[in-house]
């Protein structure tokens, strides 16, 4: 066994590795850029090398850094962990070169792999099912045009070198084709270098089930499989094992075919075989086809873990260092079930925006699993994905693990930035999920019910302006008498962009009453204060924000009685940046017309490509950024005439 790994990555993967290997004695290295430099992966790890700058490509895209790194400290392998550089069959060759183990595949193995068309061919030799499509070489947009005609609408267009749902658009009308190819191709070639598309039939009612394969250079066992079915924009929300309605028979068809695909490559390590799915009657053994291998750890392998009892790191560890295949196939077996919800920093309501902040308050519920690269404290950077947290639930049935899901994430605390929690509360409530029936439309179809920001309770309304005017404390005898009648004390609050104003008065010590404009909630103090009879629940200050733990957190901002409102309408003219990021390209220029819901600009920040739309009818006053630029969130990047100027 090694003495010494660095971990070439950051965040919660970071300290997962870190955490398995010191309870194996192995001592850790982390890196770390200069946005990273307090990060909670650092703190996990024995030493700590500074590699570059914030962005990825001065810092952990840097294999020559990291490999000198591990180099200095005298590490004798590399765990990449995932994203990154985890895929790059150049950076293993390095590693190899320098003297160094790569824990994880060998590169051959990772460009069988790595490319999806070539990948489909070699399992298509391999006796393993495929979708339909086109994996060839010729990337003329005419001929890929052609080629999505005989596949037969709607059809899907993906990176080859892709992931994520990167570099992949769905299109379902001949008409769209083109546009779809050059943004998929656009965003292909800003994330993976390559800007290669292949053409793909779209399964209707799909289901994306995938299964857990680790090998040792020539054998293979998988650990069943795990369904990633509820996705939003082919980005996984809600991983389960095992996957709801699977058979015995399909089960062993997967396992088999998932298997066949790691030994063709003589694959090592953990990996993961992608199926898709057709879910329009039932999980049967000829309805699943190969989508793609991805050849590392994966973000969901918690729940494998849960139902497994095996220790995926710890086996990544071991047969890097050169044991066998800890377990054979008959020694695993399935243990009740498990689900991961992925809680980000993201702005559900307004397009699952990603978000930053800084974590003023931080806590997981007591009882789930909680892979986290964060602690209070902590910057949410604009640098990385916005990730806060796995939680992972088990239970000995579906319904018990879901529900622990359910409660684990109402018992979550967030404050200082916005989360989704309320949209996997709402998905874990959601009748058609909760009985089994998944497909990766499901979110589609009901996001507007999904997606909605709970309305505060009044009582809620009414803590948050107890807690604004520091009333939350003990009563005092000397709190709430004045000379003649008790006064009320009016404030504004503002939840999801929306000012309310809300009047308080002090009747008497543990007496408050607060009118919220709907009714009026009455507050007792009785060892803690109780609002219409219902215990007040967990708080959190900062700067000017209250967040009152209830309905998957509710934050209120407290406004200042000074702030003068911004003109009606005004910022409707305005095109600014909804976070830090590249302009990545501008669609306008002054004196174009343009009309609500245009593309006007796109903006690259944490990973992902955002479209900055026409908020109204208008024409282009003036474009105050260039492609290519950084720009900080706030800045103006377009402005449209005033409407009374356009009108004249």
């Amino acid at each position: 066994m090694f003495d010494k790994i660095l971990i070439a990555n950051r965040g919660e993967i970071a300290c997962r590795v870190a955490s398995t290997a010191r309870a194996m004695g192995v001592r850790v290295v982390a890196v770390y850029s200069d946005a990273d430099a307090g990060a909670a992966h650092v703190a996990a790890a024995d030493e700590a090398v500074h590699i570059g700058g914030s962005a990825p490509a001065e810092s952990y895209l840097r294999g020559d850094r990291i490999i000198a790194a591990a180099l200095e400290t005298g590490a004798q392998a590399i765990h990449p962990g995932y994203g990154f550089l985890s895929e790059n069959p150049d950076f293993v060759r390095a590693v190899e070169a320098a003297g160094l183990v790569f824990i994880g595949p060998s590169a051959e193995a990772i460009d069988a792999m790595g490319l999806k068309d070539a990948a489909k061919k070699l399992m298509e030799e391999a006796g393993v099912p495929v979708v339909p499509g086109y994996h060839g070489t010729n990337q003329d947009p005419e001929h890929l045009s052609g080629a999505a005609d005989a596949i037969g609408y709607p059809v899907l267009i993906k990176a080859v070198a892709g992931g994520g749902g990167k570099g992949m658009r769905l299109v379902e009308k001949p008409q769209d084709f083109m546009e779809a190819l050059a943004s998929a191709q656009g965003e292909a070639k800003t994330a993976f270098g390559n800007a290669d598309v292949l053409i793909e039939k779209f399964v209707s009612q799909p289901r994306h089930i995938e299964v857990q394969v680790f090998g040792d250079g020539t054998r293979a066992v998988h650990l069943f499989e795990r369904d990633c079915s509820l996705q939003r924009r082919h980005q996984k929300v809600i991983e389960e094992a095992p996957a709801p309605g699977m058979t015995a028979e399909m089960r062993a068809a997967m396992g088999q075919a998932a298997v066949r695909a790691a030994e063709a490559i003589g694959y090592k390590g953990a990996g993961t075989v992608e199926f898709i799915v057709d879910g329009s009657r039932g999980l049967r053994p000829d309805g699943f086809w190969f989508m793609e291998m991805n050849t590392r750890l994966q973000v969901e392998h918690p729940v494998t873990e849960a139902i497994t009892g095996v220790d995926l790191v710890e086996w990544q560890l071991r047969v890097a260092a050169g044991e066998g295949l800890p377990m054979r196939q008959e020694d695993l077996s399935i243990t009740g079930h498990a689900f991961e919800a992925r809680l980000y920093a993201e702005d559900v309501p307004k397009g699952f925006l990603p978000a930053t902040g800084t974590l003023s308050h931080l806590r997981f519920a007591p009882g789930a699993r909680a892979d986290s690269g964060v602690r209070p404290g902590d910057t949410i950077s604009p640098y990385y994905d916005p990730m806060i947290a796995k939680l992972i639930t088990h239970g000995p049935t579906r319904a018990i693990a879901l529900k622990r899901m359910a409660q684990a994430l109402k018992e979550t605390e967030v404050a200082g930035t916005v989360t989704n929690l309320a949209f996997l509360g709402a998905l874990c409530a959601h009748e058609g999920f909760a009985s089994g029936e998944v497909d990766t439309g499901l979110i589609g179809r009901d996001l507007d019910s999904l997606a909605q920001d709970p309305a505060p309770a009044p009582a809620t309304l009414a803590q948050a302006a107890m807690a604004a005017l520091g009333l939350m404390a003990a009563p005092d005898w000397a709190q709430g008498f004045a000379l003649w009648a008790p006064g009320w004390r009016q404030l504004t609050l503002e939840h999801a962009d929306k000012p309310q104003t809300v009047r308080v008065q002090l009747r008497a010590p543990g007496t408050v009453l607060v009118d919220t404009g709907a009714q009026t909630v009455e507050a007792h103090w009785q060892d803690g204060w109780l609002l219409d009879g219902r215990k007040a629940v967990p708080w959190a200050s900062s700067a000017d924000t209250i967040t009152i733990f209830a309905d998957f957190g509710q934050a209120f901002r407290v406004v200042d009685p000074l702030e003068r409102a911004a003109a009606a309408g005004a910022g409707a003219g305005v095109i600014e940046a909804p976070m830090p990021g590249l302009v990545k390209a501008v669609f306008a220029e002054a004196g174009q017309q343009v009309h609500e819901g245009d593309r006007l600009a796109v903006l690259e920040a944490m990973k992902m490509e955002h479209a900055l739309l026409a908020a109204r009818d208008g024409v282009v006053a003036e474009v105050l950024v260039e492609a290519g630029t950084q720009v900080e969130a706030g800045a103006a990047l377009i402005r449209l005439e005033d409407e009374a100027d356009a009108a004249a």
